[in-house]
């Protein structure tokens, strides 16, 4: 599915592609966004006039990293943003493949972008007026969204780190865990970006407005904030862990001294009700009456006395 959004100089309107195709003078300004998992997606690109083949074939490719190419008059920019849909699955930043020249965007996507429906509701209220309205806009909502993503991100790492003994070491491992993975699939495509918004505000483009570049660098200097923070999450997410697994060895490490400190304690109560305990003639005081509680007696008095020097040698400590 195809929307082609124009912009006259004077107002914003969404029109049909075939009608768009019709225009027996072009707008000012026009947009047209195409579905790429809508099956006549390849044609409605392809029937784009003015667009160099390198770019065409990169706007309709399947995997696609944050980059900008400055091709004669127009740029190819890929950047990646938050999905409409987070339960969906793929890469955790969903990717949207624009081409614009000095009149026109056409922009590509495999995935629904959350971006989009609010560059939708600016073209059409008459905000986006040119194709650098409509990038630097995209930039910025992209950023905008991203920001308290990675804030979260930091903010569920600190609660752990903080709390380290309060959570089930298991639990808390496969947070730390996730929070690691969401920072490094984050990384991944923030740091490009960075780099794709910059060489857009610095290239040499006519329909790219002082404001524009303003905007493009803002949203880039955002990116690298939250690259810079992605790449300090995944660090502490990573000392986290280590601290988790010394954690959990360490009461590995106690419970099995406390096993060992109970069979040391048992062990001579053990030798000696087998010793006493032989089917042979001789066992000293088998007919007395109370050689029963006097048996239990000493192993009493035994048991409490390994136990009090185990304590006094600080073993349990």
């Amino acid at each position: 599915m195809s929307r082609v959004f124009i912009h006259d100089g004077k107002r914003a309107c969404e029109i049909d592609i075939d009608d768009y195709r019709a225009l027996a003078a072009k707008p000012a300004f026009a947009w047209i966004h195409i579905d790429g998992r809508h099956e006549d997606a390849h044609a409605v690109a392809e029937r784009c006039a003015h667009v160099p083949r390198a770019a065409l074939s990169a706007l309709l490719a399947q995997e696609t990293r944050p980059r900008c190419t400055v091709m004669d008059h127009g740029a190819l920019v890929n950047l990646r943003g938050l999905g409409a849909d987070p339960d969906e699955g793929g890469d955790p930043l969903v990717s949207i493949r624009m081409w614009a020249d000095e009149a026109r965007v056409i922009s590509v996507s495999y995935r629904p972008l959350a971006a989009l429906d609010p560059m939708v509701d600016a073209m059409l209220s008459g905000t986006v007026r040119d194709p650098g309205d409509l990038i630097s806009g995209m930039g910025q909502q992209i950023t905008s969204a991203l920001d308290p993503q990675v804030a979260d991100l930091g903010d569920g790492l600190d609660e752990i780190e903080s709390a380290l003994t309060d959570h089930g070491p298991a639990e808390a491992r496969r947070q730390v865990s996730r929070i690691r993975a969401t920072a490094i699939g984050y990384r991944r495509f923030i740091a490009p970006q960075r780099q794709a918004l910059e060489a857009l505000s610095a290239a040499n483009l006519s329909w790219l407005q002082d404001e524009d570049r303003l905007h493009l660098q803002e949203a880039a200097d955002r990116c690298a904030r939250m690259a810079e923070e992605l790449e300090a999450i995944r660090e502490r997410s990573a000392l986290a862990h280590e601290g988790l697994t010394d954690l959990r060895a360490e009461r590995i490490n106690r419970q099995a001294l406390v096993i060992s400190v109970v069979a040391l304690v048992f062990l001579p109560l053990t030798f000696l009700t087998g010793l006493l305990g032989m089917n042979v003639r001789g066992i000293p005081y088998a007919d007395q009456p109370w050689a029963f509680f006097g048996v239990v007696g000493i192993c009493a008095v035994m048991a409490v006395g390994i136990a009090a020097w185990f304590t006094m040698t600080h073993w349990l400590k």
